[in-house]
């Protein structure tokens, strides 16, 4: 039989996973090693290497996208189609079984599957079914709480009410809520799994049929199992024992929503006796890339530990920018772009890659002024996002009180008990009178023409506008803006969720501050600064993502860059309490996942990679002087090129000005001057010393004067 065509392809380590007789099998894939080569070409060695039915076989993924790819590849291996192999992800796979078995599982045939909108809408129906104010438990936070417990196996009976009242309220939300869900037919993402491991349990003649069937079991990217998850793969292995898993640890960045690296750690005691094979080769990124990325990810403990290699040239080092502050380093950013496509590269060859989604905002802004097309991977825009547009909404509504869709949208948000009702009643005022619904909504207060509840909540929310537009008539942008975050609720709102999402919900309202401070205004125009700049915020989210297939840079977060790869890579932000973030100083175990973060985001470059920090940035709208991320310190120097300090100069001048007339008193950050001693120059940083003194720091693009 000629199975060259299998082997061929594969370098001896591959084929040495490929080989292998059956038996519990773990190979560790480092990045770029080829790991869905050695998957796909396990299959097809299975079928026609050991003459296994591909209905024996069982294949999981995490994507859709990985499935359909696996399945065409292992179909041109076989030149048969690969239609009997049980492949998918393990939502597709767990709902394909409840749709099969419903009625052992305790389902309708018809039963519904709840998207994250209509959980968190029939959240909302459970809290006002117990007369429960969201101010207090709020809807996210508690459907974080009901998917964590699912994605444990808790179910409500598993939980202990206890003495506690917060406990008991808690366990009545999740049992109120199984409830409905069990009495509609209805099935959030997390149930599809937690349905299926316990169909299989609890049901022995179901469970050995697929124990027998499965002679073969593979999974991939199996860092990124969480606990439900392990348990199914393992209770469907168990008869043959023949699993194999396809893995990496240095690559595990999900603990956050429940991704389990132990699961990989443990794999050798979970199965005695298991194979361990490691693929080191990496095909796509430089030499000196990858041992500046060995080299910081060593410093984790907790590895199984491998040493990534290429056959291919060392390459360029990695450049290092040290900015002075976040806006001198998109500048930095755009101009290293700039360069690269006017030596004949594609824009779509590059990619920015940051720790928080609060940083697209600067680099969206100088791709936008030097009119370069980009998209924002995985995600939306910074003022196309839906906490954003909240805030923008409260904004327009004390610069505008008759702008009808920003008061729809913020009327009860946070919820103030004004209900639909209440606003159907407003609504046909408006329409029959021809007004605002906020001069609907005043006449309603007038004529005292809704029930006591309803009507105390609508006045609570007209003066609480009023307050606000009262309070910031004499602040300046930043500080309205700031000022309203805090006063309407907005920001309690976003910080009382759970999870990773919802703190970088937070931190967008936060840069929307900064993004007020960086706002500028030209001196002819006529509008106040608040209208300006939520007409330029319109503008900016009206003016569209570049489409997939254009040629366009690639904007995303580290946690979605993962099994991406570029040959041009950006990665921002490496400041300490920004990547590493904050919240890894202070949980334990959370900083080696931050390391493993930047090893991924290292390991996307696969020929020129940028490595960007800022000396001062901008949080919470104001000025943070910041240290140098520690990861930065694990790299060993000679795979470094500092290019930050050889022809820039950052003087500090303190001005001795008390005149506000004076031209100097006017200086604002990016005003280019030129000073009789250093030349051309700009201003970076405008603060206030002693007695209200102007401190101004410039950069100059020549070295400053010995002596």
């Amino acid at each position: 039989m000629d199975v060259s065509h299998i082997f061929d392809p594969l370098n001896d380590a591959q084929r040495e996973a490929v080989a292998a007789e059956p038996g519990p099998l773990l190979v560790l894939a480092g990045a770029g090693s080829g790991k869905t080569r050695v998957l796909t070409h396990r299959i097809a060695w299975l079928i026609e290497g050991h003459q296994v039915s591909p209905f024996a076989i069982l294949a999981v993924t995490f994507t859709n996208k990985a499935s359909r790819e696996m399945r065409g590849r292992i179909s041109e291996l076989l030149d048969m189609p690969s239609s009997g192999i049980w492949m998918g992800t393990f939502h597709g796979l767990c709902h394909r079984l409840l749709r099969m078995h419903f009625e052992e599982a305790g389902l309708p045939q018809s039963f519904e599957i709840l998207d994250s909108d209509d959980q968190y809408r029939l959240i909302r129906r459970v809290l006002r079914e117990l007369d429960l104010d969201e101010a207090y438990w709020p809807p996210r936070q508690l459907q974080w709480m009901i998917n964590n417990h699912k994605e444990e196996g808790r179910r409500p009976h598993h939980l202990p009410e206890g003495n506690d009242l917060q406990q008991q309220t808690l366990y009545k939300v999740y049992a109120n809520y199984e409830e409905l869900c069990q009495r509609f037919g209805l099935v959030d993402f997390a149930e599809i799994l937690l349905r299926t491991l316990e169909l299989l349990k609890n049901n022995q003649p179901l469970r050995e049929t697929y124990q027998q069937r499965f002679q073969h079991v593979l999974v991939d990217e199996f860092q990124d199992t969480n606990s439900i998850q392990y348990q199914w793969l393992r209770l469907l292995a168990k008869q043959h024992n023949n699993f194999f898993a396809v893995g990496d640890d240095d690559q595990s960045i999900y603990g956050w929503r429940g991704a389990r690296v132990e699961n990989l750690l443990s794999f050798e005691k979970d199965f005695p006796g298991a194979q361990v094979i490691r693929l080191e080769q990496n095909y796509r990124s430089t030499g000196n890339i990858l041992n500046a990325a060995n080299a910081v990810i060593s410093y984790n403990s907790d590895r199984m530990g491998k040493n990534l290699w290429t056959e291919e040239s060392e390459g360029l080092p990695i450049r290092l920018y040290a900015a002075v502050n976040e806006v001198d380093e998109a500048r930095f950013v755009v101009d290293q772009i700039q360069s690269w496509v006017e030596k004949g590269n594609r824009r779509d060859e590059v990619a920015i890659l940051y720790r928080s989604n609060a940083q697209s905002r600067v680099f969206e802004e100088q791709l936008l002024s030097h009119g370069m097309p980009y998209r924002v991977y995985g995600g939306l825009r910074f003022f196309e996002r839906a906490e954003i547009k909240d805030a923008l909404a409260y904004l327009r509504l004390i610069s505008n009180q008759n702008s009808d869709p920003a008061f729809e949208r913020i009327v009860n948000l946070p919820t103030r008990g004004i209900g639909n009702k209440t606003l159907e009643t407003i609504r046909g005022i408006a329409r029959e009178d021809e007004i605002s619904m906020w001069q609907a909504t005043n006449k309603v207060i007038r004529e005292e023409s809704l029930p006591p509840r309803a009507l105390s909540a609508v006045i609570r929310f007209i003066e609480l506008i009023d307050q606000m537009s009262r309070d910031t008539q004499s602040l300046e942008l930043a500080e309205i803006t700031d000022h309203v975050l805090k006063t309407s609720g907005l920001l309690e709102h976003y910080q009382k969720e759970k999870g990773e999402r919802a703190q970088g919900r937070v931190e967008n309202l936060e840069e929307l501050v900064n993004a007020a401070r960086n706002f500028v205004v030209a001196e002819e125009e006529e509008l106040d600064d608040l209208s300006l700049f939520l007409s330029n915020a319109a503008l900016e989210a009206g003016e569209g993502q570049a489409e997939e297939w254009e040629d366009c840079v690639q904007l995303m977060s580290l946690h979605s860059a993962k099994g991406l790869e570029f040959p041009l890579v950006f990665l921002c932000g490496m400041e300490e309490g920004l990547f590493p973030h904050q919240r890894s100083l202070e949980e334990s175990g959370r900083l080696e996942e931050e390391r493993r973060l930047c090893y991924v985001g290292m390991t996307r470059a696969m020929q020129e990679l940028y490595i960007c920090y800022a000396e001062i940035r901008r949080l919470y709208g104001r000025e943070h002087y910041t240290q140098a991320s520690r990861f930065l310190t694990e790299v060993p120097k000679e795979y470094i090129e500092d290019i930050r300090s050889s022809n820039i100069s950052r003087p500090i001048f303190r001005s001795s000005i008390t005149n506000e007339e004076s031209p100097l008193a006017k200086l604002q950050p990016g005003r280019h001057v030129r000073h009789q001693k250093f030349g051309e120059g700009m201003v970076d940083l405008v603060l206030r010393g002693r007695e209200n003194m102007p401190v101004f720091r410039l950069t100059f693009l020549t070295l400053v004067p010995s002596g």
